[in-house]
């Protein structure tokens, strides 16, 4: 409600809280009709953002986590940047790192990671604030339910396939950590899921006869051509 850009609708998808959360969520809601308020049975992650972007009615999506933040300018300057190019169809921000207590701990040192379509395969560095267009959205099939986890890292695969993405390099979503998130505490998971993304996208660019993926101890993702591992 304090974003400077005005024209937007925000899509509140409740997935079985057993707080508060649906009694604070449903008074928002009755105070502005631009928010609509959805409550369901816990379906987990994925079911409940792809459900969440189903009722989206704008040309603009996006979605923003639970306990992190948007600064008031990142729906204006996103909208802006995709106004004015056309043939971009997703930009995303730099972010800042808030503790639990909202404290601000700076800009998030991956924000100094260049975006490039092949870089993309082996690091997820176009993280939130996105903002992409409905049509890039529905060309690549949306969210696909077949991740449990790192559904994100797929679809800006996907995106940078059929699309132009810009790294709009303000600070304008603030990233909370906190202990026991999701991906610190599902980590088996999002490696998994991660490979998978990188290994559906090999196959896409016609990459898979020449080049693999391989996981180092340390959990890094490298992109290795064949022959050198038959060589080796």
């Amino acid at each position: 409600m304090a974003q400077t850009y005005e024209d937007w609708e925000l899509i509140i998808w409740d997935d079985g809280s057993t707080d508060a959360s649906v009694m604070i969520a449903q008074s928002w809601a009755a105070k502005d009709a631009r928010i609509r308020f959805y409550s369901a049975a816990h379906q987990g992650f994925n079911s409940a953002l792809r459900a969440g972007y189903a009722l989206c009615r704008g040309y603009y999506l996006g979605s923003v986590d639970s306990d992190d933040l948007l600064a008031p300018a990142a729906l204006e300057e996103t909208v802006d940047f995709l106004d004015k190019n056309p043939n971009y169809g997703l930009v995303y921000t730099d972010r800042f790192l808030i503790d639990s207590q909202g404290n601000n701990r700076g800009l998030d040192e991956r924000c100094k990671i260049p975006y490039s379509r092949d870089k993309l395969l082996v690091d997820l560095m176009v993280f939130h604030f996105r903002l992409f267009r409905r049509p890039v959205f529905e060309a690549v099939g949306g969210i696909s339910p077949d991740f449990e986890t790192a559904e994100d890292y797929d679809f800006c695969l996907k995106v940078s396939e059929i699309a132009e993405i810009k790294h709009l390099q303000k600070p304008l979503y603030y990233y909370r950590i906190r202990t026991g998130q999701i991906t610190q505490a599902k980590r088996p998971e999002v490696i998994r899921d991660s490979a998978k993304a990188i290994n559906n996208a090999l196959l896409r660019r016609g990459l898979a006869e020449s080049y693999y993926l391989e996981v180092t101890d340390q959990q890094v993702f490298r992109i290795l051509r064949r022959q050198d591992k038959v060589a080796g």
